[in-house]
């Protein structure tokens, strides 16, 4: 790396050093964000997280910055109309997954009074701290990420597998999962 910043083995480029440095694994607390991180994971789902970084900004303007509110009122003729969009993965059951997921994830914030509430009441308000020493010592699900992802089906939710669930917690920032090499690492650790 030419700056000499010690990161987590995933991040190789200049576009996931970004990513890497300012979001991942950084708590949030904001219902949109959840929303995108959701969203932009389920869209993974075959992909690579790279592929998917590259067309984050074309998924915001499509997706209407990722607000539930007005994603759950979408039509066919919006879905259609996404199926012809270049700049984002034009796969119809993710686009419409996409808006079912809106209306589970209103629900979701009609019962907790936000979505922020529901997710977090998983890990007791505060991110879990895991110690990997590499990429291998990472897993791909677990227990945790088993529950949500049942509970997020349940719910009516879609492209919410365990795996996905996973890695949403890790973007998120309910699972700190930086190496313990990485300087992002100490920051992050004991953050709510």
């Amino acid at each position: 790396m030419t700056d000499n910043i010690k990161r987590c083995g995933w991040a190789k480029d200049p576009l996931m050093h970004e990513y890497h440095d300012l979001e991942w694994g950084k708590p949030i607390h904001d219902d949109t964000e959840h929303f995108e991180f959701i969203t932009l994971e389920g869209a993974q789902a075959g992909l690579s997280w790279a592929t998917v970084l590259k067309k984050r900004e074309n998924y915001r303007k499509a997706f209407k910055g990722f607000d539930p509110s007005k994603i759950a009122k979408f039509k066919q003729k919006e879905i259609d109309r996404l199926l012809g969009n270049e700049g984002i993965i034009r796969n119809r059951l993710k686009i419409e997954s996409t808006v079912s997921n809106a209306i589970a994830f209103l629900a979701i914030r009609k019962e907790f009074g936000s979505f922020d509430e529901y997710i977090w009441r998983f890990v007791g308000g505060k991110p879990l701290v895991n110690s990997p020493e590499s990429l291998k010592d990472i897993p791909a699900r677990n227990d945790l990420s088993d529950l949500i992802s049942k509970d997020l089906k349940k719910r009516g939710f879609r492209f919410v597998g365990s795996t996905i669930v996973y890695a949403y917690l890790q973007a998120a920032g309910l699972v700190n999962d930086h190496e313990v090499s990485c300087f992002r690492y100490g920051q992050l650790k004991g953050l709510k």
